[in-house]
């Protein structure tokens, strides 16, 4: 068994969670799975088999297993491993979803992977737990997640110009121009900017500009034409940042994700 699949969630949250994911596997070989740095912070809930990491994006948390994770914005992958079985969903959290949904900001959670029990009550994640087990099929294990997540929603919001910024910058704008929209210098944007997010603005616009490319990149697709539909001087550079942020080149990655090109 393989089953994965992706899902939009319930409009009163898709300003605060850009997709949902679905996953479950039976009798698989044991793997290794790079976690890689994306424009989202992480919450994962696993519906059977605990979530094992192996290595955190901070090299000094240690390893653990988790029936529920929360991973904020981080520069490193991290490193999971699994016997040939795992269940879940995985929900991408906007950072701007971050104060609605979880009551803190991003910047909280930079480059940590927490207990997402110590953050939404042990109560709530068990019981969300129950329901996605029970649950027949995968749009009602999503349905279960929209009315978790609606019924947390709060009246708190991210600075309205720190959004804007980080919608412009993750789209692509440079950070001068960036900040030139939002009508602020260049320092004073990344200094809230990293106060909100965790991440300077810089890094957060490499950061969306590889999770665009790495997810263009698939068995018979040249590198050098992804590297140039995404904005990258060349297949070069496109290789220095999956090794900055994926710690491998593509090909690994690739070999490891989807299985060798020829397979």
């Amino acid at each position: 068994m393989d089953e994965y699949t992706q899902a939009r969630p319930a409009p009163a949250l898709r300003p605060h969670v850009a997709f949902y994911s679905g996953y479950r596997q039976r009798g698989l070989a044991p793997a290794l799975h790079r976690g890689l740095p994306s424009p989202y912070l992480t919450l994962i809930v696993t519906i059977d088999e605990p979530l094992v990491i192996a290595a955190h994006p901070d090299p000094a948390q240690a390893p653990g297993r988790y029936r529920s994770l929360l991973g904020g914005l981080h520069l490193t992958p991290a490193l999971i491993s699994h016997d040939g079985s795992q269940s879940g969903v995985q929900v991408a959290v906007r950072p701007e979803g971050c104060r609605p949904l979880l009551g803190l900001p991003a910047a909280a959670l930079a480059n940590l992977d927490v207990d997402a029990a110590a953050i939404l009550g042990e109560p709530f994640v068990g019981e969300l737990r129950e329901r996605l087990s029970e649950a027949p099929d995968w749009p009602a294990r999503f349905a279960a997640l929209d009315r978790a997540l609606t019924g947390r929603l709060r009246d708190d919001a991210a600075p309205v110009t720190v959004t804007h910024a980080v919608h412009l910058i993750n789209g692509g704008v440079p950070v001068a121009e960036a900040a030139a929209r939002v009508g602020w210098s260049g320092r004073h944007l990344t200094d809230r900017f990293r106060a909100e997010l965790g991440i300077r603005p810089k890094e957060a616009g490499r950061i969306a500009r590889f999770d665009r490319a790495r997810r263009a990149i698939r068995p018979g697709v040249r590198l050098a034409d992804v590297a140039a539909a995404h904005g990258y001087a060349d297949q070069s550079h496109l290789v220095r940042d999956f090794q900055t942020f994926a710690g491998c080149p593509p090909s690994r990655w690739l070999a490891d994700e989807l299985g060798p090109p020829d397979s």
